[in-house]
């Protein structure tokens, strides 16, 4: 019996490629986005290595959503929370709304995706939940606060989380990759000008598979990934 995963923001870059991946290992799955069309084409190349993909447009700032993606979604052995955006601005420059929005989806979305998973997980007898954070949850970065704050967050979320799903055999981890080829890092970095010496998406999915592949009596709580030799500093 296949194994069932959800990915948020599978429209495109790292979701999309974790998509992928995740069908290439035999995964039927779940993926959400606000686009429904680029999901479409998620779904379509998934689809060749056999397994079924559901796809729901979802707004990962509304509860009501979120509840509603999980009830449709049903059983899960794995999520990975991946959606997120940034704005960058310099702290003073920085609006208020700006900063909230993003609170709102990269760490209370984040919030109720895993809450959401983690009681469907405990009723079946356990599963996996991989977070996407980023090297700019660890460390920090120029014009980068509201985003940078949000994967704090998301790395704090997930420690305790590990802690809470080990009695109900739910497995917790993160990953935080550094600079990975998107449209959103060519937003967040405009001095960077070599996109081939970054991480790419694929990566990141590499990254999703092996965490899915350790046995249940392995924790890893985090996995940091940077290129062994890259022209950009991150």
């Amino acid at each position: 019996m296949k194994k069932k995963a959800l990915i948020t923001g599978a429209s495109r870059g790292i979701g999309s490629a974790i998509a992928e991946k995740l069908a290439e290992n035999g995964y039927n799955l779940v993926l959400t986005g606000r686009d429904l069309s680029m999901l479409e084409k998620t779904k379509t190349r998934c689809e060749v290595y056999g397994v079924q993909a559901e796809i729901y447009a979802a707004d990962l700032s509304s509860e009501a959503e979120i509840a509603e993606l999980f009830q449709k979604s049903g059983t899960l052995d794995l999520l990975v929370n991946n959606a997120g955006f940034g704005i960058f601005d310099a702290i003073e420059d920085i609006k208020l709304e700006d900063w909230q929005q993003i609170q709102k989806v990269n760490v209370e979305g984040a919030f109720l995706c895993l809450r959401e998973a983690m009681r469907t997980m405990k009723k079946s007898g356990g599963g996996r939940i991989i977070n996407i954070s980023s090297v700019v949850g660890v460390k920090g970065y120029p014009n980068q606060a509201a985003y940078g704050a949000s994967k704090h967050a998301l790395l704090g979320l997930t420690k305790t989380a590990i802690e809470e799903g080990k009695e109900d055999n739910i497995r917790v981890h993160a990953i935080c990759p550094g600079g990975v080829a998107t449209e959103m890092v060519k937003q967040s970095r405009p001095d960077l000008t070599d996109f081939s010496a970054m991480i790419q998406p694929e990566d990141v999915a590499d990254a999703v598979v092996y965490l899915c592949s350790l046995p249940p009596t392995i924790t890893v709580d985090c996995i940091h990934l940077r290129r062994a030799a890259s022209a950009q500093t991150w």
